[in-house]
């Protein structure tokens, strides 16, 4: 009993929200989760042209007011949550600003500086392959001295005129986490349209649970997800709450960070920055339940310095 007590305070405070920040930006490959190692050919392309039409009456009727559909899933100590969804955006754009080799994982850090806890991203190459070295954070700015970093591996899976896939992942994280993984894949649904499959998953240890817990219970208590609860009846719409309520927001944060991304690319190169932090803080405020977190002036200057020190801190 001393012991789980010690355990406890441990992961409160600083500790707790640093775990938290970290499990928001990671994505992690459990084995009950893992994607069999895809092929460049038609095989795949084949496989996500027949989950997009398994999925034509949840695409065209949500919530979302988009052409989305999101799942999320617990099982043992792994949570999982998927995004498939339809951009107006060509193939060829899709592929060329997130799986090309020698721009690709740059952008990615264009992506994934959108996020709140993501507060650094640059990418490196060292052993013949390729990193992102990634801080997060706390939802505010802050001393990249406060924040952890975590290098993840970039890897593009496969290639082809009708599919791809990359991946992200990092073998370590802080208090009992491991293995972390984002993957996106996607094919063409016809000449100016993308499907696109985008998932987020992690892992975590005896002190992770403590933690998840802690702020689940405290903090956290009223944060929900998007799926509707099971037993929700009549009246005001019911949430899930809990971890699977925490996987899909942040699931949800990353798709918009991505969308965001693709659609500042019609814009002068100069302009984008301002129009991928303006279209991804109107897109997470339609879900302001889930999604609201700082106003917009606040969300506008974090990431205008945080960009900044993107492109000169090492």
């Amino acid at each position: 009993m001393n012991r789980l007590a010690d355990m406890t305070a441990a992961v409160t405070g600083r500790a707790l929200a640093l775990l938290l920040t970290v499990l928001a930006l990671s994505a992690v490959c459990a084995d009950a989760y893992c994607q069999e190692p895809a092929d460049a050919g038609g095989s795949d392309a084949a496989r996500l042209h027949a989950k997009y039409q398994s999925l034509a009456q949840q695409l065209s009727h949500n919530a979302f007011h988009r052409e989305l559909y999101l799942e999320s899933a617990e099982t043992g100590s792994s949570l999982k949550g998927d995004v498939y969804a339809v951009v107006d955006y060509p193939f060829a754009t899709v592929n060329g600003a997130l799986n090309d080799p020698a721009q690709g994982p740059a952008n990615w850090c264009d992506v994934l500086i959108l996020h709140l806890n993501t507060k650094y991203c640059r990418p490196s190459t060292s052993g013949g392959g390729t990193q992102l070295i990634v801080n997060v954070g706390r939802k505010v700015e802050e001393k990249l001295s406060s924040t952890y970093r975590v290098e993840f591996n970039y890897k593009s899976v496969a290639t082809s005129a009708t599919y791809f896939q990359v991946d992200l992942d990092a073998d370590t994280g802080p208090m009992s986490t491991k293995n972390y993984r984002i993957v996106l894949e996607a094919t063409p649904i016809g000449p100016a349209r993308t499907f696109l499959h985008l998932t987020y998953s992690y892992g975590y240890g005896m002190a992770g649970r403590i933690a998840m817990k802690t702020y689940l219970g405290t903090i956290g208590s009223d944060k929900v997800g998007f799926t509707m609860a099971k037993d929700a009846s009549g009246g005001q719409p019911e949430y899930i709450g809990g971890v699977r309520g925490l996987v899909e927001r942040n699931t949800m944060r990353y798709y918009l960070a991505i969308d965001s991304y693709l659609q500042a690319l019609s814009s002068p190169p100069a302009k984008r920055l301002d129009q991928r932090l303006d279209t991804w803080f109107d897109a997470t405020e339609k879900f302001p339940r889930q999604l609201h977190e700082v106003d917009r002036d606040e969300y506008l200057t974090m990431k205008h310095n945080e960009y900044k020190r993107q492109q000169t801190a090492q």
